[in-house]
């Protein structure tokens, strides 16, 4: 994270939303609605945008130099359903998320055409920039993604903060939920 980024400022939420995550998000029934809580916040707080979740669907394959991600959860069903598949190969991108369980920032289309196949698709829904957060499990193992797209091209510190900060909260909702 650049050294702008890093600078500490006020991450404010409103009162009626940190009710949500205190109150309601506890006592959701399942990981589908736990998702919906925390998206819920984040429409709120950062716009409208993409929030995928995704686990690794090949956990026992540390070695391979493939990994096939599988989508468990989409804010847009439509454009990128529950149940979708992909294959990533050993990148950069892979090393840093996947393997060592690194914040990734993507800004821009540039950033989002040299890291995602499917980059057409989300540049024809107005996104333009990532924070992928990786979901990881008692052992420090990336297990599953927590993904956002939004329209704008960069990110405001509060906002990648926020964005980890909602992952964490869905971090325990996803693992328990790992297989659908």
């Amino acid at each position: 994270m650049s050294e702008t980024r890093a600078a500490s400022g006020p991450l404010c939420l409103p009162l009626d939303l940190c009710r949500a995550l205190a109150y309601d998000l506890p006592r959701s029934r399942g990981m589908d609605a736990a998702l919906r809580c925390i998206d819920g916040v984040r429409r709120r707080t950062l716009g409208d945008g993409l929030l995928t979740v995704n686990i690794d669907a090949t956990p026992g394959r540390r070695d391979d130099d493939t990994i096939e991600l599988q989508r468990v959860w989409s804010s847009d069903p439509e454009a990128y359903p529950v149940g979708g598949r992909k294959r990533k190969t050993m990148t950069p991108w892979t090393r840093q998320l996947l393997r060592g369980g690194e914040l990734f920032v993507g800004e821009g289309d540039a950033a989002l055409r040299e890291v995602f196949d499917d980059h057409e698709r989300i540049a024809s829904l107005g996104l333009r920039a990532v924070a992928n957060v990786p979901l990881l499990d008692a052992d420090g193992r990336c297990r599953a993604t927590f993904n956002l797209l939004v329209g704008r091209p960069a990110w405001q510190a509060h906002e990648l903060a926020l964005v980890q900060l909602l992952a964490v909260l869905a971090t325990p909702w996803v693992l328990r939920g790992e297989g659908h």
